[in-house]
């Protein structure tokens, strides 16, 4: 049996209440470390993680480069940065925007399917347009989970129903309702 233990999660328009929504049922002893991108404006402050921290019972805070990943904690991408995933630590990067956004969610993703392979569940929120969807075909492609929020029930259908349309064996639908 895998065990799954890199959770990967991005969303955007929409995201904060469908991340507040999965972080409030996460369980408290989680075998995992859990790994976001929410597209924010690169001029922002990012307040994601104190929101995060009120809604669950698991620690939140915003990604540092070179920090050890730890199962049973929620790491946030901060404004302005990709958040990548290396074997064992975080690596923040200023490269290109992706999608017309930086974080992008599709980087962390494919350097989690890249460096974790089956361990990894990719999950896929709300938002616009189809950042996410090759993402998720790259955790598809090494054997990891992709999991898509239900295109019905999402603030923004677009993402989701994207990566539906293109990527073969979503094995299930998160309902959050918003």
């Amino acid at each position: 049996m895998v065990e799954y233990n890199i959770i990967v999660v991005g969303t955007s328009a929409g995201g904060v209440e469908a991340l507040t929504y999965l972080v409030k049922h996460l369980p408290p002893n989680l075998n995992a470390a859990v790994i976001i991108v929410l597209h924010v404006s690169s001029h922002s402050t990012s307040i994601l993680p104190k929101i995060l921290s009120r809604a669950g019972k698991l620690p939140v805070s915003h990604a540092q480069d070179g920090e050890a990943i730890v199962h049973g904690w929620i790491y946030v991408a901060p404004p302005d940065h990709h958040l990548l995933v290396e074997q064992g630590y975080l690596r923040l990067t200023r490269g290109a925007t992706e999608n017309r956004c930086r974080p992008a969610i599709d980087p962390l993703f494919r350097s989690a399917a890249r460096t974790y392979g089956q361990r990894v569940i990719a999950v896929l929120l709300t938002g616009l347009l189809d950042d996410g969807t090759a993402g998720l075909l790259a955790v598809k492609m090494r054997g990891g989970v992709a999991i898509v929020q239900n295109p019905d029930d999402a603030m923004y259908p677009n993402m989701p129903r994207n990566a539906i349309d293109n990527v073969e064996d979503i094995v299930s639908f998160l309902p959050i309702l918003n």
